[in-house]
């Protein structure tokens, strides 16, 4: 979540408190109206009931009017005590006319009644509710003595009638009561244009309070933004205040010493910029080209230099790490993690150790705490990947032997040639001669012309092998070769019922390369795929394209090559098949070599093997890259395996 501004917290505060006062005055003020007119509306119907009583009184008290009753009704009153005071009630001609005035001229009186110890209406404002069972409703006392927020909800809640009691006796004992209902509604009437008027101001408060907190931000900050500009034109690359900068009036107080001594650092910062800004330029390029992963801290364990190859063993972008702590960066779910803030705890070096990461590769890490003259200030933390050490010396080794192996063969397969010749020459001239040969003699005989063409052979392939290759290099599109190649093997395929799968994808793969020389290098691969599966099984291949390099993926579903072997395949001689010759794939090793390419071997047993072919882009189909980038497949095995930044020149049989 981003930060706001110190204005936009000066506005909040000062709205916000203005917000609170205004709320709570609003509150009291409305809660004063509704508590004066909810007192006025029940002194109002208590006033109603004591006028019914006296009315009341008054009629039960006038004998004419019960001597009137029986004349009109031309039968006496009714025995019955009840009865008869209903009777002169009903009739009485100031109570009928009090009950009409009441209903005509008090809004907000609902309904009023006299009843019975039982609640039966004696008298009522509506004739129709005489004798019948009055409803129980709240008291409206209650609401008159319960809290604002009580009122509130009654006011504009559902439309409820409350009612008003007067307790009635005769002769010293309770008879009835007198009840005024009082209905919500008739409040609500009366009270909303108030309610609203309350929320008007209350905006309008709200309204002005922004508008002046807006106002007195903008006059008590604007010294600061001043400042800030200073600032910014302090750490900006020239270290100079803007043309268009505003300057800052001239002052005595604290803002006028701060902004003195911005002025001062500003000038100073200037100086070491210049010679900071070279030096760094030169250690950026230095470290761009380091394989090594190193972290720089400063004395507080802030990171203050870190090298690109750094980003692969920690799993952290530059960006991040830059100016930020050890603890910040590293965290004891890592092994790495773990052993740098434990070092960094105790203030103690880390020797070059080799551990294994949680991704299976193993790394050399150190940590060296720097002191001058005793006292700390800093540490260096170095990285390296042990895996492409061993591998590197690993290629050199092998590298090695096939040059010896080169000079050596060259040399024997001159010196064996001559003899194969004259041998091959002398046994033709003997078999002329012998004319009559028993079967068996003819047999032998066979089988050592059988053997010397075959020893010629040998001694071909190791004069072809040892013999400089003049690379004929054309553009070409390495999926039509692997097509051509596919179109080669595939008689052999099918006698061996092997299915071919191809996926080659629908985009040009441009590279450079020895037309003739890569086609027999994918060849042998794709043979030797066929071959592994003397029982049928599928070979896919696959085209595609990574930021730095075509790649040819050639998978068989065969047993798979055993870690045994693993280091052995590519090596000149070196074969499991009862007639193979073991040249194949140190002739693709070679071929792909003289290509500044690469091949690499993923394989489990039992699960097939996959050879992945590399060759480099065109230059102008291909970013801007650092070695360290070079051959970086786009998969997992091959992500793995080309992390290791081993110079292209080497060719690279994976997990070797």
């Amino acid at each position: 979540m981003p930060r706001l501004r110190l204005k936009t917290k000066l506005v909040l505060a000062i709205s916000g408190l203005v917000f609170v006062l205004v709320a709570a005055l609003s509150c009291l003020y409305v809660s004063q109206i509704f508590r004066q007119r909810i007192k006025q509306s029940y002194d109002n119907a208590d006033f109603i009931t004591h006028q019914v009583l006296h009315a009341a009184r008054r009629a039960l008290e006038s004998e004419a009017l019960a001597s009137r009753l029986d004349q009109e009704l031309g039968q006496p009153l009714p025995s019955s005590a009840r009865d008869r005071i209903a009777t002169i009630l009903q009739h009485d001609p100031a109570i009928t006319a009090l009950l009409q005035t009441v209903v005509g001229y008090n809004p907000e009186a609902y309904d009023v009644a006299l009843t019975d110890r039982n609640g039966i209406a004696l008298v009522h404002t509506d004739p129709s509710g005489v004798d019948k069972l009055m409803p129980v409703r709240p008291a409206y006392a209650a609401l008159r003595n319960g809290s604002f927020f009580a009122q509130l909800g009654a006011v504009f809640g559902p439309a409820r009638v409350y009612q008003v009691t007067l307790p009635v006796q005769r002769q010293g004992a309770p008879f009835g009561e007198i009840r005024v209902g009082l209905s919500t509604l008739f409040l609500k009437r009366e009270l909303v244009p108030q309610f609203n008027r309350a929320l008007l101001v209350s905006g309008s408060a709200l309204l002005m309070s922004l508008l002046i907190a807006a106002m007195l931000s903008n006059y008590a900050l604007q010294p600061l933004e001043v400042i800030a500009r200073r600032l910014d034109a302090v750490t900006s690359d020239t270290g100079r205040p803007e043309p268009d900068s505003e300057p800052l009036p001239k002052r005595t107080d604290e803002i006028g010493a701060v902004s003195h001594r911005i002025d001062r650092l500003g000038r100073q910062m200037h100086d070491v910029r210049e010679v900071f800004s070279a030096l760094k330029e030169n250690l950026d390029q230095l470290m761009s080209t380091l394989q090594e992963g190193l972290v720089l801290f400063t004395q507080d364990g802030r990171i203050v230099l870190v090298s690109a190859s750094a980003e692969r063993f920690l799993g952290v972008a530059r960006s991040q790490m830059m100016g930020s702590t050890a603890e910040e960066v590293f965290n004891d779910s890592t092994r790495i993690g773990r052993i740098v803030l434990d070092a960094f705890a105790i203030r103690q070096d880390v020797p070059s150790r080799e551990i294994e990461i949680e991704n299976g590769r193993r790394v050399q890490l150190s940590l060296d705490f720097i002191s001058e003259r005793g006292a700390p200030i800093g540490a260096l933390l170095t990285v390296r990947d042990a895996e492409s050490v061993r591998r590197l010396g690993n290629e050199i080794e092998l590298s090695r032997r096939l040059a010896a192996i080169g000079r050596l063969t060259s040399g024997v397969a001159h010196e064996v040639k001559n003899p194969i010749n004259a041998i091959v020459i002398h046994l033709e001239i003997l078999r002329e001669r012998i004319v009559n040969l028993d079967p068996d003699s003819r047999r032998h005989m066979d089988i050592i012309n059988k053997e010397i063409h075959r020893l010629d052979r040998v001694v071909k392939s190791l004069i072809d092998f040892s013999r400089p290759i003049d690379l004929k290099l054309t553009s070409l599109d390495l999926r039509s070769l692997a097509a051509e190649v596919i179109a080669l093997a595939a008689p052999e395929a099918h006698a061996e019922h092997v299915q071919i799968v191809q996926n080659l994808g629908a985009q040009p793969l441009s590279i450079r390369a020895d037309p003739d020389l890569m086609k027999q290098a994918i060849l042998n691969v794709v043979l030797n795929g066929v071959q592994a599966m003397p029982d049928g099984g599928t070979l896919t291949l696959r085209a595609f394209a990574t930021s730095h390099a075509a790649v040819l993926e050639i998978e068989d579903t065969g047993p798979g090559v055993s870690p045994e072997i693993r280091d052995k395949i590519f090596n000149l001689y070196f074969t499991t098949k009862q007639s193979g010759s073991g040249i194949g794939l140190a002739l693709t090793f070679r071929a792909l070599q003289l290509h500044n390419g690469a091949v690499e071997l993923d394989s489990e047993p039992g699960k097939g093997a996959t050879f992945r072919l590399m060759l480099p882009l065109p230059v102008q189909d291909q970013p801007q890259q650092t070695p360290a980038d070079a051959f970086a497949v786009n998969t997992p095995e091959a992500s793995a395996a080309s992390e290791s930044a081993v110079p292209p020149a080497f060719i690279k049989p994976a997990h070797s």
